[in-house]
C-alpha cells in the first residue's frame, strides 16, 4: 500500500507575535490557530509537538493492534498516551504510555508484542525517513 496524505501550515509575522494555522488534507484540522503561546505557554490550542504525540500515539496503537491480530488475539481495549519532550529547541524524547486488555494473552507475551510494535511503527521509524524541501518565495 503506498499513499501521500497532504497537511499545511500557514504563518504570519513574527516567530513570537505571529500567528498560523495548520490544516489537514482530511480537514480534521481546518485553519486551526496555532502560535507561540499555544505552543510554548500554556495557553488552550494545538502546537506540532501534541499532534506527534497524537500521530504516533495512534499509529503506534493501531500497529499493535495489527500484531496481536497475526499472533491470535483481539484486543478489547488499547490506550496509548504519548509524551513529547521539548528541550532547547528539539524533540528529545517520546515516551508511550500503554494500557491494554486482551483476553488470553500472557503479560510476558503482550509486552513482546508491544515492543515490536513500537519499533516497525512508521511514526517511530520516522527519524530514518528522507526529507525534501520545495521552497518558494513569494515576492
Amino acid at each position: 500500500m503506498n499513499f501521500t496524505r497532504h497537511a499545511s501550515a500557514e504563518w504570519k509575522g513574527s516567530g513570537k507575535e505571529g500567528k498560523g494555522h495548520l490544516t489537514t488534507e482530511s480537514k480534521a484540522l481546518s485553519a486551526e490557530p496555532y502560535d507561540f503561546t499555544k505552543r510554548f505557554e500554556d495557553e488552550k490550542g494545538t502546537n506540532p509537538e501534541e499532534l506527534i504525540g497524537a500521530a504516533h500515539a495512534g499509529c503506534y496503537t493501531m500497529q499493535l493492534s495489527f500484531l496481536l491480530g497475526e499472533s491470535g488475539y483481539t484486543p478489547d481495549h488499547l490506550e496509548t498516551k504519548a509524551d513529547v519532550t521539548f528541550n532547547d529547541g528539539e524533540i528529545t524524547k517520546i515516551d508511550l504510555h500503554l494500557s491494554g486488555k486482551v483476553p488470553n494473552i500472557k503479560a510476558d507475551e503482550f509486552n513482546e508484542i508491544a515492543e515490536k510494535a513500537k519499533n516497525v511503527c512508521p511514526v517511530s521509524k520516522l527519524l530514518n525517513a528522507e526529507i525534501t524541501l520545495n521552497s518558494n518565495l513569494d515576492a
